[in-house]
């Protein structure tokens, strides 16, 4: 039954962030949290590293802000003593322009004393980015005509 719990704690943790609690979600890290995400800051300043509740908060706080009606599916997650791993497709709806952006994360999470204390994203910015932008972004790099995204 133990070696359930740090794995449940990670879902327990989803459904909170992603239902837009985001002082719930913190609830549930250490202090001294740790996030991690590549992804050019410049088009996306809510990812990269960030360190403790304050910086984390500040991040979640523009992620909810720029987008609404967040929602998640678990499709795999794997845990082993302290780690696990999830694999998550996520559904932001932005509120600029009501339009969805989807897409996939590799996530991995280290549990110190029963709370969350290293969190690391893997994700395709690339196609993110095009997400975000609303523009194909392979287009405008090679000078071919450009699709409607």
């Amino acid at each position: 039954m133990t070696e359930d719990l740090p794995r449940q704690r990670v879902l327990n943790f989803l459904d909170v962030f992603y239902s837009g609690d985001i002082e719930g979600a913190l609830d549930r890290c250490s202090d001294d949290v740790e996030f991690f995400a590549n992804a050019p800051v410049d088009i996306l300043p809510h990812m990269g590293h960030r360190h403790g509740k304050a910086e984390v908060r500040e991040m979640w706080k523009t992620v909810h802000s720029r987008y609404s009606n967040m929602r998640h599916q678990v499709s795999m997650i794997v845990a082993e003593g302290d780690k696990v791993a999830a694999n998550i497709r996520v559904f932001f709806r932005k509120r600029s322009n009501n339009r969805m952006v989807q897409f996939d994360i590799a996530t991995f999470y280290t549990i110190k004393q029963g709370r969350i204390s290293q969190i690391r994203e893997i994700m395709d910015t690339f196609d993110l980015v095009e997400q975000v932008l609303e523009r194909d972004v392979a287009a405008i790099l090679t000078g071919e005509k450009a699709e409607e995204i």
